[in-house]
């Protein structure tokens, strides 16, 4: 049976609202400088289908969105704008990645490293300017921990959290119903 454009549009949406609601839910860990977003474990989604590029994209916009609007989330609108493009443009890298002529096993472990470098690269220039340092501190030196904060924090999510819900997606075989008729990794 071929899936509606409705159904696409339902099962981006639940991804979004799963992903916002994460992120949400631990609000102060989710826009700190050391961000802990377990919102980042569904980053993996992509590697079944381009679904998951959307679902996290959306997420990642409505969250940061939200977060700005309701306080929580002191980078400001511009994180709106710049953390939606470094998921975006890692969440494109994963699902690339899943249709590598690798094996699974290599395709799951490679999977996270997109979001931790685009994240960690685009988000720590994000946080340097915003936030800035010490007077006399080079931008670079600031942009460099930032960076390596914010890769520490999704390499905790994607690497445990992440590859938990890839693991049992695969082993469960749920991910051929979540993702029927679109492609799979």
């Amino acid at each position: 049976m071929k899936e509606t454009n409705a159904t696409k549009l339902v099962k981006i949406a639940l991804i979004g609202a799963l992903y916002t609601a994460l992120t949400l839910a631990i609000a102060p860990f989710s826009f700190s400088t050391l961000q802990f977003r377990v919102s980042e474990a569904l980053m993996l989604l992509p590697l079944f289908s381009p679904l998951g590029i959307w679902g996290v994209t959306f997420g990642c916009f409505f969250s940061n969105l939200i977060g700005f609007l309701t306080g929580s989330n002191p980078i400001g609108m511009i994180d709106a704008v710049v953390g939606t493009l470094a998921t975006f443009l890692a969440a494109v890298t994963v699902y690339l990645i899943g249709r590598l002529p690798l094996p699974r096993v290599v395709k799951v472990l490679l999977a996270p490293v997109p979001t931790i470098v685009f994240n960690g690269l685009i988000v720590g220039l994000e946080l340097a300017v915003v936030f800035g340092g010490e007077p006399g501190q080079s931008l670079l030196s600031i942009w460099a921990f930032q960076g390596v904060s914010v890769a520490i924090g999704e390499l905790a999510v994607c690497y445990t959290l992440g590859m938990v819900l890839t693991l049992a997606l695969y082993r469960t075989g749920l991910y051929k119903k979540l993702f029927s008729t679109t492609r799979t990794a």
